[in-house]
């Protein structure tokens, strides 16, 4: 029987290869599309692992690359491209890498504007205000063709924004409203705030909230509600003396202090009299949220991916990826607003390392029951791994029992896409990209949302290889 050491080697084909730019019509489909199915499946994510000799060291090194799958009558086209950012464009005129990234540096290597880094865009991808835009960490996103996926230039939210502006790769959407909200960290040693914006459906700012911060918490994601923000603060402190005055990646100048205990920070999106405050939530790690949502008489849910310490550290060395995960679970945080109290803390036995949740959008900050999520079902044990479990979990059950387990040597990648049958709201598929390692090929799966554990009803084959992708997105046509 394979174990985790006998299948080591099979990660090297999903991380060290030159990816291919391409667009063509997928004549290989085994099983069945669903007729209701029409629109764009995007996903972003890192690749380009090595330029001119020199191999990045962390997962998200790598060039932003966005892949779309459209789905039409009778076929689906597939198309990738790189994310054309000023990084990428001069590294290839000048045949060698010049900034630092994230988890790499080299002598001689530059900063933007000499502070922060160059950004690759390589986390996620949404249509909004009738674009298409790709989002990296700290920066503007970069407005794509929807369909070529050729690179337009920044977006910068109607002059709202500047390159300068700290900006996060993850919004959400209010589906009442439409509108956009996201946040960016202020990093400063004398004064770290936390900064909140929201715009409305057309890409205007409609306003800018800030909320100082005590450490300066390395932050990726947040939750949203009707009227709040939550974010999960973990003691990973970002030290920026230690980035400038030493030379060092970010992944470098990242320290873990667990003394300094985890904190819910809940924040009204419009001025309350209540203002926003802290709870302490013990001395977790949180990279990603799944939702929250209000109740009556002031309860306000938040659903978390709690782990036990940062996952950052284990997207290093590439290929070698995950080697000490710890276990990580889905948590539920139930707060009463009005006395700023945590009512209760309920975790699912689920600790497969599960990252990349998902839910349906349609019900971001409102009451929900099922999610999805990739897990590595070799978590706890030693050796390079990475996920292989597409997990669907329902908080009404309180377990995640419904489960799909890849063969050896296959792996599953980026964040579970659902979509829904516009006439039939019961009926819906789950979007997964999976890569073939043992046979050096990619697919697209489709499976049925509610039932994963039965395998994919359909399997799309791409003619070439792309690199492990992060976030997804669905946009009916």
């Amino acid at each position: 029987m394979d174990t985790v050491h006998d299948l080591a080697p099979f990660l090297d084909r999903c991380f060290l290869f030159d990816a291919v730019e391409d667009s063509y019509r997928i004549t290989d489909v085994s099983g069945r599309i669903p007729d209701w199915i029409h629109g764009t499946y995007y996903i972003n994510g890192p690749s380009r692992f090595e330029r001119s000799g020199l191999r990045y060291r962390h997962w998200l090194d790598g060039d932003g690359m966005v892949c779309a799958l459209r789905f039409e009558p009778g076929s689906v086209h597939f198309t990738n491209r790189f994310v054309r950012t000023a990084k990428l464009k001069e590294e290839e005129s000048a045949g060698h890498a010049v900034y630092r990234s994230f988890g790499t540096r080299f002598p001689g290597d530059r900063l933007k504007r000499g502070v922060m880094l160059e950004p690759p865009v390589n986390v996620s991808v949404y249509k909004y205000a009738g674009k298409l835009l790709a989002f990296g960490e700290q920066a503007l996103p970069f407005e794509l063709d929807p369909v070529t996926l050729e690179t337009r230039g920044e977006y910068d939210f109607h002059g709202k924004l500047t390159e300068v502006s700290p900006f996060s790769a993850h919004p959400k959407w209010d589906p009442a409203t439409g509108n956009m909200v996201n946040f960016g960290i202020s990093f400063s040693p004398a004064r770290p705030t936390m900064n909140v914006y929201e715009f409305d459906s057309g890409g205007c700012l409609i306003r800018r909230r800030r909320h100082a911060l005590e450490h300066q918490n390395s932050n990726h994601d947040f939750a949203l509600s009707r009227h709040y923000v939550v974010f999960y603060l973990s003691p990973l402190i970002m030290d920026f003396n230690r980035f400038w005055g030493e030379h060092l990646s970010v992944i470098e100048s990242l320290r873990w202090d667990a003394s300094l205990g985890s904190k819910l920070l809940v924040a009204p999106r419009e001025s309350r009299a209540e203002g926003a405050f802290l709870l302490e939530v013990g001395q977790g790690y949180c990279l990603h949220l799944i939702n929250c949502f209000e109740g009556n008489e002031g309860i306000l849910t938040t659903d978390v991916l709690e782990l036990e310490s940062p996952v950052y550290p284990e997207y290093q060395p590439v290929p070698d990826l995950f080697s000490t995960v710890t276990r990580c679970r889905p948590v539920r945080y139930v707060i009463h607003v009005p006395s700023r109290k945590l009512l209760e803390r309920r975790s699912m036995e689920y600790d497969r390392g599960p990252d990349f949740p998902s839910l349906d959008r349609k019900l971001t900050g409102g009451s929900y029951d099922d999610f999805w999520m990739l897990g590595i079902s070799a978590t706890g044990g030693p050796g390079r791994k990475f996920f292989d479990q597409l997990a669907h979990g329902s908080w009404e059950k309180g377990s995640v029992s419904d489960i799909y387990q890849t063969q050896p040597g296959q792996y599953l990648a980026g964040e579970p896409c659902l979509v829904t049958n516009p006439g039939d709201k019961h009926e819906a598929l789950i979007i997964n990209e999976f890569i073939d390692a043992r046979n050096d090929r990619a697919e697209i799966l489709l499976f049925e949302a509610r039932n994963v554990s039965a395998g994919p009803v359909a399997r799309l084959a791409l003619r070439h290889k792309i690199h492990p992708g992060f976030h997804t997105s669905f946009h009916r046509a």
